[in-house]
Order: C-alpha cells, then sequence, then structure tokens
C-alpha cells in the first residue's frame, strides 16, 4: 500500500486547518436559523426539565415523554440553568458533538489506514457533507448517538486489528471505555445507531482482514456488555418501574412506528450520496471502484470503508420508516470512502485514467458551480435586496478566488488543495452568507408570544388551550411555561381554575363557548404572531398565531 503520510511540518498546519474547519462549521453563525418544530420539542421538555424539576420523568407541555432517552435532553437541561433560554448555547452543545464525532472519525480512519493524511482528508469531507453541518448546528439528539458510537467503533477496530502490542489490562479498559460509550449511544437515542453504524461496521470488517485473536478478549468483551447494560438500561428500568402503563404504551409507539410511519419503497435512499453535498459524484464512484478495478480491490482499507457505506445504506433501506435525515449515520463511512478514494487517485494519478477523469469533472463542475455561486451572492444583494453590500461583494471575491483555485487544482491534478478549496467555500458560505439568512425571514407582524413572560397581569396565572386546538411546541417554547389543554366546554370546572389565561389560534370569542362567557369577565393580553414569514409567504402558518385572553370569574375583584 503506498505510503502517503506527509512531513510533520504540514501535518502540524493540517491539523490547524481542520480545527479552523471544525470550528466554523459548528459554531459560527450557528444562531441564524430559526427554531423548526422538532427543535422547539426538545427544549420545551429540557425548559420543564429545569421549571418543574422533573429530570427522570422528561415531560413535554405537561406530557410525559419517554419516547426519547434523556441524556441530550439532560445537556439541554444543564444548559438552560446556566444559560437560559439561549438557542446558540443550545446549539453549541450540538456543535461539540459534531466536533467529537468528527475527531473519533479522524482516530478511526487513521487507525485503519495508518495514515494521518488520508484521515484528515476524509474528516474534511465530512465536515463539507450538507446534512452533517445542518444537524450539528441544530439542537436536536440524533447527532449524540452517532458521536458516541463513532468513539465505540474506533476503540473496537483499534482492539481487534491492533497496531502495537497491547497489555491485557489495557485491553479490558479500552472494551470498558467502549462499553460506556455504546451505553451513551443508547441513552442518547436507543438502537439507532447500533443498527446504523455499528452492524455496518461489522459487517465490513471481514473484508479488511482477520480479527486478531489476543489474551483478554473475552474479558475484555464481558466488561464492554456490562458497561453498556450499566449505562443504558437503568433509566429504562426506572421508567418501566415508576410508569409501567406509559413505558408499555411509548414501546407499542415506536415500534409501530418503525412499519407505520414514514413509509417508503426500499429503493426510496437510491440518492443517498446527494446527502453529501458537493461529494456525491465522488461517493457514488467509490461504491462502484472496487467492483470496476481490480487495483483499487487491493486497498483493503478503501474496501472496508465501501462496504461499511454500503452496509449502512442498505439495513437502512429496510426499514419501512425512512426519512433523508436518517442518513446522518451512514455519512462517516460515506466521508472515510470518499477521502480514500481521492487519496488513491492521488496516489496513482499517472498511471490511472479513469482517476484523473474523474476527479477533472468533479473539480471543474464544483468550480462552475462555485463561480454560480459568486454570481447568486450579487443576485441577492442587487436583485433581491437580500444582502448587505459589503458581504455579498465580499463573498462575490472569495468564492471566484475559491472558484480558480478549484480550477488550478483540476488541471494540476491537486487533489488535496481542491478539498482544501471545498472546506475554504464552506468557510465563506458560514462566516458571511449565513449571516444574511434573516434577511429571508422577515415578518413585519412578527410579534412573539415571548412577551408574555414579563407580562405582570400574568404572573401566577396559568396557561391553558382549548382542547379542540393543537398548540404548537415554537409557542410552548416562546411562552417558557406549560400551555396546557382543558375542557371549556365544562364551565363549572373551568370557573374553577380561574382566573387563568386561554391561548386560541382566533378571538376568544369564537373560540369558547357562550355559557362559559357569559360566567367571565375577559381581558384580552394580546394577539401574537410567531411566524418569521410574512403572510404573503406560503410557508406562513396559521397555527402560529396566538391570542392570549385573561378570564375571570364574575364577582371576583
Amino acid at each position: 500500500m503506498t505510503d502517503l503520510r506527509i512531513e510533520p511540518e504540514a501535518g502540524r498546519i493540517r491539523y490547524f486547518w481542520l480545527v479552523a474547519v471544525c470550528v466554523i462549521a459548528f459554531f459560527v453563525n450557528a444562531g441564524v436559523l430559526q427554531s423548526d418544530l422538532m427543535e422547539s420539542r426538545n427544549l420545551v421538555t429540557a425548559q420543564e426539565m429545569t421549571r418543574y424539576g422533573n429530570w427522570l420523568t422528561p415531560t413535554m407541555n405537561g406530557t410525559l415523554r419517554l419516547e426519547k432517552p434523556p441524556l441530550p435532553t439532560w445537556v439541554a437541561g444543564a444548559i438552560e440553568l446556566l444559560r437560559p433560554d439561549s438557542l446558540p448555547a443550545q446549539r453549541a452543545a450540538a456543535g461539540v458533538m459534531g466536533a467529537l464525532w468528527t475527531l473519533f472519525l479522524y482516530l478511526t480512519v487513521r487507525t485503519v489506514t495508518r495514515r494521518d493524511h488520508a484521515a484528515v482528508v476524509s474528516c474534511l469531507i465530512f465536515l463539507t457533507c450538507y446534512s452533517v453541518v445542518l444537524m450539528g448546528r441544530t439542537a436536536t439528539w440524533d447527532i449524540y448517538c452517532h458521536a458516541w458510537m463513532q468513539g465505540a467503533v474506533w476503540l473496537l477496530f483499534s482492539l481487534y486489528y491492533p497496531r502495537h502490542a497491547i497489555s491485557r489490562r489495557r485491553r479490558i479498559w479500552e472494551f470498558t471505555a467502549c462499553g460506556v460509550m455504546m451505553g451513551l449511544s443508547f441513552l442518547s437515542k436507543g438502537p439507532v445507531a447500533f443498527f446504523a453504524l455499528l452492524l455496518p461496521f461489522l459487517i465490513a470488517c471481514p473484508f479488511y482482514g482477520r480479527p486478531r485473536r489476543s489474551p483478554g478478549n473475552g474479558r475484555g468483551l464481558t466488561a464492554m456488555i456490562a458497561a453498556m447494560v450499566a449505562v443504558s438500561a437503568w433509566w429504562y428500568v426506572y421508567i418501566y418501574l415508576a410508569h409501567p402503563e406509559m413505558a408499555s404504551a411509548v414501546l407499542h409507539k415506536e415500534t409501530g412506528a418503525w412499519v407505520n410511519h414514514n413509509v417508503r419503497a426500499w429503493w426510496y435512499y437510491w440518492r443517498y450520496s446527494a446527502e453529501t453535498g458537493v461529494w456525491a459524484l465522488i461517493t457514488t464512484a467509490a461504491l462502484l471502484a472496487p467492483v470496476l478495478s481490480r487495483k483499487v480491490r487491493r486497498d483493503r482499507a478503501l474496501v472496508f470503508a465501501v462496504v461499511w457505506m454500503a452496509a449502512s445504506v442498505i439495513l437502512l433501506s429496510l426499514m419501512p420508516e425512512k426519512k433523508m435525515r436518517y442518513l446522518l449515520p451512514a455519512m462517516a463511512p460515506c466521508a472515510m470512502s470518499a477521502g480514500l478514494l481521492l487519496c488513491w487517485i492521488e496516489s496513482h494519478r499517472k498511471e490511472c485514467r479513469w482517476g484523473r477523469v474523474l476527479f477533472r469533472v468533479n473539480a471543474w463542475l464544483i468550480a462552475a458551480a462555485t463561480a454560480g455561486l459568486a454570481g447568486g451572492a450579487l443576485y441577492m444583494w442587487l436583485g433581491m435586496g437580500k444582502a448587505d453590500a459589503w458581504v455579498a461583494v465580499t463573498g462575490c471575491v472569495l468564492m471566484l478566488c475559491v472558484a480558480a483555485w478549484m480550477g488550478v487544482c483540476a488541471v494540476k491534478m491537486r487533489v488535496t488543495g481542491f478539498v482544501d478549496a471545498v472546506a475554504a467555500l464552506f468557510i465563506v458560505a458560514e462566516c458571511l452568507l449565513m449571516s444574511q439568512v434573516t434577511h429571508f425571514f422577515v415578518n413585519p407582524e412578527f410579534h412573539s408570544l415571548k412577551e408574555v413572560r414579563g407580562d405582570v397581569r400574568l404572573e401566577g396565572v396559568e396557561l391553558y388551550s382549548t382542547d379542540k386546538e393543537t398548540i404548537r411546541m415554537e409557542l410552548v417554547m416562546a411562552a417558557g411555561r406549560r400551555i396546557l389543554p382543558a375542557d371549556f366546554s365544562d364551565a363549572k370546572a373551568m370557573r374553577r381554575l380561574m382566573p387563568c389565561a386561554v391561548v386560541t389560534h382566533g378571538p376568544v370569542g369564537e373560540a369558547l363557548p357562550a355559557e362559559l362567557l357569559q360566567q367571565a369577565d375577559t381581558l384580552r393580553v394580546g394577539v401574537y404572531d410567531d411566524n418569521r414569514h410574512p403572510r404573503s409567504d406560503r410557508h406562513y402558518n396559521q397555527a402560529l398565531i396566538s391570542y392570549v385572553t385573561l378570564l375571570r370569574a364574575k364577582g371576583e375583584e
């Protein structure tokens, strides 16, 4: 196998470059994107942990939320205690997990290939995959389980394919650490990463070679399983003992969702490589290269990565429930496959004609797209008025420079330089263009329900919604407290709850029964619009309109 190890001086520079790309990918301008429904659900659960102290039995708007394992919610709750109501801080936690995933992927690739350069290239590709960057900038829980499982994968590979002799005691400790990471993965999102990341890895291992039998493996495996069960199972046991009926209902609901919810055809993921963005062509080529080229098949690390990628996509395709974001765990083996293929092309560029053609076609396509993006930056300013002049001009100039750099790399077959150019393109987008996203979400009527937090008229007053209307979690998150459903048709029961406030999607006179209104004094607190899009936009959602009305029983002061 050709040695692609780089010089120590160059290595240090590339490590700094990799760290810089990682920091920018996950943390710069992470707070500019608006919060979506999934993110709101997670943060509402964290808010209620801190407000009501239900750390072991999470709730979402007063209802037990046992569908999601609690580890990421505990992290979000801790952040809520330190930085209340800070969306950037919550997203930074996901960014930390994205950075940890990148670190473990680097260690995995370096252990598999014995090449630092290949590990850096693979991680740069990973950090420029669209779905990885998006999930690392969103306060959701998917990235937690995969980051921990990547660490377990790295330790497993280093234990069964050791580069150096490892003492029995150290092996047991590493097996135990592996089990802890598996347990943390399970405590983050159940068995998802076991099925989508670990099992494909185990399927790919025989294509790398026969694992080495070493003393201590038996005890190590026992320690790994014990640690995994101890870390992951205790909360589920507690929930089953504390809420057996609810736990059984949730288990039935979740298993039913796997086969009845968002059911897609088995070929739904045929375009999986598109999730890698600019690396789609290289990722697809990596899948075919070992089949079509005998020389590629001799690189067992590349074959291992390709089988790992293919097994991950195939196993995910076997599940009836499918969403494109569920392909996130496949991005690690995809990035590794693309990175190792590019490194192979770089080391065989003189004798491999198809590799040169593939690389140049991909490089020229991305260079042309980058030049088009430069023109798009100017159009955002001059044609749409959605960008600041200095951002548009600076972004245009920088992207034209990156496009020219890509062209030079294509002509001179500088594979590593091209990967760096793509990383530079993402840096320009994340540092400059991302800051202009807010210009696309301007609602002149925006008036958030968040304002009720400081309204003295609602101090000590509970918020309710009618049981006929569904309250969006975005509104619960904005209010900063529960908005519980109530049966307003029972006037006597509602009178006992007064004074209270009701949140409706229309005027209170249209939402509440006349009998109740005759027994209550009403005071409109305000009308709120939490839409970031204007009314003329097709994404405008009437469910984000809220009328808040204070109800007091007649005759009360």
